[in-house]
Parts: structure tokens; C-alpha cells; sequence
């Protein structure tokens, strides 16, 4: 909080920050709040900074991906020292979740987000989104020649053409979209084309720099890397294109980052107000003016203007509160993928 201003209005500015399902939350305890932390540092960071910046409130980052996060805190159980859990993907939200270790979200939170971003329960919220898209190689690949469906890549004409991350939470989140879509056998059959055709690679960031690079003619990957990249030099994206599959494909896929309180913590007003804080006003701002080039989710909130508008994308519906990653996991095992 501003140092300069008046200790009154610091009361206020915290007072309001603090609002929850109808009342106003006590003062924040002087340790503050833990937040493990799946999504990216950077963009991470510059929430915390703007929420402890308004609120006082001191934030404690532990970062990791979605796994080894969703993982570690279904081990720790009510014993976790963690405030707060927040995702790259949905499937390593709905993994803790599953386990009984969160505690519903503030309705006036939840409010900030369109319903198409949330689970219905209430127990976690969108925070930020990313769209699934196909990235090629313009001097490889003509746009008559694109795949039409996600599900083509499994066909034997795209066999040795094609690439992907099959080991990283980004993908698996994709293959429990198509799961949820398509169903357990056709996903199993598709694994089984993409085991057959794709070359797997570490990482998104791989998986563009080698379609890129002319190794490979496309790629699955999401949308933010190549913006990304984009952004800076472009050394690892100036030669490819993205293809949006849109007609709610698969293959249009939008994953949600997610956010949620856990039950045990020791700090619920402030771990709720981090949560409030981050998917309103200021906080979804951060998405538009920032350099992550996710979406952001809120009511009215705009997304970063380079970006595809998350309305264009024609994206299937899918209720991320039942994306099952562990399933996934077992058909990606199944078909030699992992």
C-alpha cells in the first residue's frame, strides 16, 4: 500500500480490497499469504505486486507447474502451508478439487467472471485463458493444406509431419478436452495416430522453434508462445503462422488458467481478496497491458488487442470442472505417448 497516504484511507482502500460474500473481512495478518504458483512466474508477479501494492497484504510465491503443484497439495492435505492454489490448466485444478481441499469461492469473486470461465460449484474461478492452436511453417505448409480438425492428425497422410509436447500439463490438457468431447475410444485412437505421426518434443517452446526452423511442417501448441516470442525478437516464430481450428473443434480448445482458496488455510480473508483482486478490474488488466498474451476472462474485461477476440474462436464448450487429466494420462500412457 502507498505509503504516502493517510492511514485512513489505507483502512478504506484495504477495507474494500478485503470485500467479500456480503461483509467486510478484519485486517490482514502480518505474515501474510502462501500461493503456489503453477502459472507463469512473470505474470504471477505482477499480480502480487499489485495486490500487495493496494492491500498491504504480503504474498509468498512457490512456484512449480501444474503436476508437481496439484500433486504436492493433494499429498499435503489439510497439513499444506498453502493460501492459495493457482494453474497454467484446469485438469490440475480439478485434481485438488476432486480431493475435498478447497473452499468455495467468494460469490462477489466469482461475479468478475463469465460463467463460461468458471466451474459451476463455485469451489475455483478462471483467472486467465489460452487458446489451443496449430502453429506451421509458411514456406512448408499452404492454408488449403491445413488440417480442418485436430482430430485429422491422426490420419497416416500427416504421419512424420506434425509435432507436439506430449510429457508437459499444456498438451495433457488438450487430450482431456478431446477426451470429454469425443469420448475414451476415439481419443484413444487419435493418441494412437499422433504416436504414429507426431514427433514429440519438450516443451511448447521447442515445438515452435522447430517448426520454425523448417524441422517439422506444424505443430499443437497454444496460441501465447508464438505472440510471445513475437514480442521479442521473433527468431523463433518469424517463419510460421497460426491456424485457429474454430467450429468448436477440439482442436479450438480453450484452457483455463484457474484459481482457487484452500479450505485449510489459516488466512481465508486474505487469500480470498488475492483471488478478488486478481480476476477484477486491476488484475485482468495486467493480462491486456502486460507481455503474458493470455486471455483474460473477467466481465468486460478486454484481452490484449493483438490477440484473436476470445468471441472469434468458436471454441467447443467444455465444463473445465470435469476435464479428467488422470484418464488422460492412462490413454497417453496407453498409446506409447508417455
Amino acid at each position: 500500500m502507498n505509503p504516502r497516504l493517510p492511514s485512513f484511507l489505507k483502512t478504506a482502500l484495504l477495507a474494500t480490497a478485503l470485500m467479500g460474500a456480503g461483509h467486510v473481512y478484519a485486517a490482514p495478518s502480518t505474515e501474510g499469504i502462501v500461493v503456489y504458483n503453477a502459472q507463469h512466474e512473470t505474470l504471477t508477479k505482477a499480480w502480487v505486486e499489485g495486490f500487495t501494492h493496494e492491500t498491504g497484504i504480503k504474498v509468498t510465491l512457490r512456484n512449480g507447474d501444474d503436476s508437481e503443484m496439484g500433486n504436492q497439495l493433494v499429498q499435503e492435505g489439510a497439513a499444506s502451508p498453502a493460501d492459495v492454489f493457482l494453474t497454467e490448466n484446469s485438469p490440475a485444478m480439478v485434481l485438488v478439487d476432486n480431493a475435498g481441499l478447497f473452499t468455495p469461492v467468494a460469490p462477489s469473486t466469482l461475479e468478475q467472471i463469465g460463467s463460461a470461465y468458471r466451474p459451476a460449484h463455485g469451489k475455483w474461478v478462471g483467472i486467465a485463458a489460452r487458446s489451443t492452436v496449430f502453429v506451421y511453417n509458411k514456406s512448408k505448409l499452404a492454408e488449403a493444406d491445413l488440417p480442418k480438425s485436430l482430430m485429422d492428425l491422426a490420419s497416416p497422410s500427416w504421419k512424420g509431419r506434425w509435432a507436439g509436447s506430449p510429457a508437459g500439463a499444456d498438451f495433457q490438457a488438450i487430450v482431456a478436452a478431446v477426451l470429454e468431447i469425443k469420448g475414451e475410444a476415439a481419443t484413444l485412437e487419435w493418441l494412437k495416430g499422433m504416436k504414429a505421426n507426431a514427433t514429440a518434443y519438450r516443451g511448447n517452446s521447442a515445438v515452435l522453434k522447430a517448426v520454425n526452423a523448417g524441422q517439422i511442417e506444424g505443430g499443437v501448441i497454444y496460441h501465447y508462445y508464438s505472440f510471445v516470442d513475437q514480442s521479442k525478437t521473433g527468431e523463433n516464430s518469424k517463419n510460421t503462422s497460426l491456424h485457429y481450428f474454430k467450429h468448436k473443434d477440439p482442436g479450438a480448445f480453450v484452457s483455463l488458467s484457474g484459481g482457487a482458496v484452500l479450505a485449510s488455510s489459516k488466512h481465508q480473508e486474505e487469500a480470498q481478496a488475492f483471488l478478488k483482486w486478481i480476476t477484477g478490474k486491476e488484475g485482468q488488466a495486467i493480462l491486456k497491458n502486460g507481455n503474458s498474451f493470455e486471455y483474460a476472462v473477467g466481465q468486460n474485461a478486454e484481452s490484449n488487442p493483438k490477440l484473436v477476440p476470445l468471441a472469434q474462436l468458436d471454441a467447443p464448450a467444455v465444463d473445465a470442472s470435469k476435464l479428467n487429466s488422470k484418464k488422460a494420462v492412462a490413454l497417453m500412457t496407453q498409446a506409447g505417448l508417455l
